[in-house]
């Protein structure tokens, strides 16, 4: 996760309380997702950016698990990600992203 997207998430949770902000992601590899999620939940584990030493506690989640494939218009997420769902080990990516909530998320 970039340096300026993680100055958005903190900079969320700071004016709406950290139990009221989502993280959803998109990268196409499990280790890139379970990064950025780590980065959200327990702070960057590369000691570069502004979540360095912040453990935020957020729930975050890939657009392509169930919790969130749900609740978006089926026809929305046909255009925008069904593409990029078949290509990627969704499995995978699931398993990685629960990981990270079950060991730091707080809410």
């Amino acid at each position: 996760m970039d340096l300026e997207n993680q100055k958005r998430v903190k900079d969320f949770a700071e004016e709406f309380g950290p139990e009221n902000v989502i993280v959803i992601l998109g990268a196409s590899e499990a280790e890139a997702s379970g990064l950025a999620a780590e980065t959200v939940t327990a702070g960057d584990p590369t000691f570069a950016g502004p979540l360095t030493g912040v453990s935020l506690g957020l729930k975050v989640y890939h657009v392509c698990e169930p919790e969130i494939k749900d609740e978006v218009d089926p026809a929305v997420y046909d255009e925008q990600v069904s593409m990029m769902e078949m290509v990627l080990d969704v499995d995978s990516i699931i398993e990685e992203m629960k990981s990270i909530r079950e060991q730091y998320c707080k809410y």
